[in-house]
């Protein structure tokens, strides 16, 4: 009998439960979704005392969450990675089978240096395929990517391994399930079928929140097909009425959110819900006003608990929080935009020499020979491009020897230096994040760092390939950690050779492989100070008083000032969320992509408004009058200012 005292959305989910219903408890910010997964897990336990439960989430910090608030030897949580992993290493021939034949499958993602290999690759592996914190496919050592990969495709093959892992937990559950890979619900809402045993798969999240590209979004195909059970959990527990109703305009999945019933709920005060306050500021001179605007609000921005600055206009913020120089790097590189510039001519132009044998310095050459005119000046760089080029020459002349199929090949943008795509720092590759692969290792070496200052020891030798086995051992790490800890002044190049010959971060072939399709850029970031890495790295992990829409999600602030500015962004767009008539200005290849763009935005606004408990303050700069009146829709007309007077 089910426990009369539960929520009526975990009640529902038991009546789902009783039917072999696999089901999905929806719930948008602040509607208390953990609290119903903590119920849930204690009731099922309760009900069930031999059967073993599987919790799985994406950061160590919620792990642990949940671990505190349920204490019990028949619950399991892990993050998802450690999860599988944990499933499926015990099967080292088929592991090896598996990695064999994705190895040497054009179409997966999993390659080593010498191509294709036999069956027998990995025989003399003593310890098997083996699960860390780099890659090296050779030495059949995998990492989270290639986790994944792995666990489905054996799922998928195995059918045994499904018999094995249902009748080992009645229920598997899935935190967040928004975020989650697909290839995740494919093995539990797929590859699981091929087993005859029961057991329950629930998922808990919410589909608005899905504000990273690699995760499944939401659950519609399944629920149509009548394969999850969805519960709707509408409540707010967080918000001031005034961002309820906000929340509640832009929300696009049915879910309409209510305050809570329960007086004792944080947005309640005497009985009643709070108002709070919603602004929606703007200026049409500059980004200079909104200095002025945060002087007028009259915050302390240096309360990062209490107060949060949220942006994507990272170029704005880079020469404050100190990483301007990697920016110029990843943002303003105007050879690669000559570079662009020339494969966009050979493109358009159909011009039918072959270029394989060919460097960029020698294509230059040939495109331009005999042209003049407006000819000469389609393969001519462009006024910027130029000047940027005479203030770079020893750079341009470099980028000229390099052979044009490897050089044109090379792309970066903010979302390689910047993007934010997980949420915590020890995960950072536990997430799908457009990060290059250079960027990724720094903030492992910064990690691991932090890992040992910290005296999280366990965690720090874990991540490492540092082995201690005596005293003189620890002493050795102390030291190192420490000239480590001193290089800020030293070059990135330096930081990352030590850290390899210290076995405290290994070049793995990840870095490997970016070094050799990458060189170009290596050569600029190895010269820069480490400390404009750490400055980087600081500001992504919330130690500034700025911070990245990412970064908050689940987090909460009594005051936000949201910035609302495209900075040139390819992924987000608020002139699209704010401006509907703008679809039928677009030309047909934006418009293909117009609708993904736009959810995606509408999904990080949804994400930063919902974080404030009293007060909420967005601020656009250089709105287009059918963004003003937009806001006006959205926040009530007395409600929206502009700042220039």
């Amino acid at each position: 009998m089910v426990e009369a005292g539960l929520e009526p959305e975990v009640q529902e989910i038991f009546g789902h439960v009783q039917l072999g219903h696999n089901f999905l408890l929806s719930g948008g910010a602040g509607s208390g979704k953990t609290y119903s997964l903590v119920q849930f897990i204690q009731e099922a336990i309760k009900l069930n005392p031999t059967v073993a439960v599987a919790c799985m989430t994406y950061t160590n910090a919620a792990v642990k969450e949940i671990e505190e608030r349920v204490n019990h030897e028949n619950l399991q949580v892990s993050t998802i990675h450690d999860f599988l992993w944990d499933n499926i290493k015990s099967f080292q021939n088929e592991l090896k089978k598996t990695l064999i034949q994705l190895v040497n499958d054009p179409a997966v993602k999993i390659k080593v240096p010498d191509g294709i290999v036999d069956a027998t690759y990995y025989d003399a592996l003593v310890d098997g395929i083996q699960y860390k914190e780099y890659v090296s496919i050779t030495n059949g050592i995998i990492s989270h990517d290639e986790v994944l990969i792995l666990a489905n495709y054996m799922f998928q093959t195995y059918p045994k391994l499904c018999d094995i892992l249902k009748d080992k937990y009645k229920f598997i559950l899935v935190d967040e399930y928004q975020d989650t890979n697909p290839l995740v619900v494919e093995i539990f809402l797929q590859h699981l079928k091929q087993s005859n045993r029961k057991n329950i798969i629930g998922f808990f999240g919410d589909s608005m929140q899905s504000i990273y590209e690699d995760g499944v979004g939401d659950l519609n195909t399944y629920i149509q097909a009548g394969e999850v059970y969805e519960v709707k959990k509408e409540q707010n527990r967080r918000n001031p009425i005034s961002v309820i109703e906000l929340a509640n305009r832009l929300r696009t999945d049915g879910i309409k959110q209510h305050p809570s019933s329960d007086n004792h709920a944080p947005n309640m005060q005497d009985g009643r819900v709070r108002e709070g306050t919603i602004k929606f500021y703007y200026s049409s001179q500059g980004v200079n006003n909104l200095e002025t605007l945060k002087r007028t609000l009259n915050w302390d921005f240096d309360n990062a608990i209490q107060t949060k600055e949220l942006n994507l206009t990272h170029n704005l913020i880079a020469p404050k929080a100190g990483f301007g120089e990697l920016m110029e790097i990843y943002d303003n590189d105007k050879i690669l935009d000559y570079k662009n510039r020339i494969a966009k001519y050979i493109k358009e132009n159909n011009v039918a020499i072959d270029f394989s044998e060919k460097t960029f310095g020698e294509v230059i050459r040939i495109l331009k020979d005999g042209k003049t005119g407006s000819e000469l000046k389609k393969v001519n760089p462009t006024t910027g491009m130029q000047s940027f080029i005479d203030a770079h020459s020893e750079q341009f002349e470099s980028a000229k020897q390099y052979p044009f199929d490897v050089f044109k090949k090379i792309y970066l943008d903010k979302d390689s230096l910047l993007d934010d795509t997980k949420k915590d720092k020890e995960d950072e590759n536990k997430k799908g994040t457009k990060r290059d692969e250079l960027i990724k290792h720094l903030f492992k070496i910064q990690n691991n760092i932090n890992l040992y200052k910290e005296e999280r020891y366990n965690e720090f030798l874990r991540k490492t390939e540092y082995r201690i086995s005596n005293i003189a051992d620890k002493q050795n790490l102390k030291d190192t950690i420490e000239t480590l800890d001193r290089m800020s002044d030293e070059t990135i190049e330096d930081v990352i050779d030590y850290a390899h010959d210290n076995r405290i971060c290994k070049k793995d072939d990840k870095f490997d492989n970016f070094l050799r399709d990458k060189e170009y850029v290596f050569i600029q970031v190895k010269k820069i100070k480490f400390q404009v890495f750490q400055n980087l790295f600081y500001y992504l992990e919330g130690y500034t008083p700025f911070s990245t829409q990412h970064k908050i999600k689940g987090a909460e602030f009594d005051n936000v000032l949201v910035v609302l500015d495209n900075g040139n962004w390819n992924t987000y767009n608020f002139e699209y969320l704010m401006n509907e008539g703008i679809f039928d200005s677009l030309t047909a290849s934006k418009k293909s992509s117009f609708q993904t763009i736009l959810t995606r935005t509408q999904k990080i606004f949804y994400v930063c408004c919902t974080r404030a408990k009293e007060n909420l303050v967005v601020f656009y700069n250089l709105p287009s009058v059918a963004i003003i009146e937009k806001a006006k829709v959205w926040f009530g007309e007395a409600n929206v200012h502009s700042i220039d007077a």
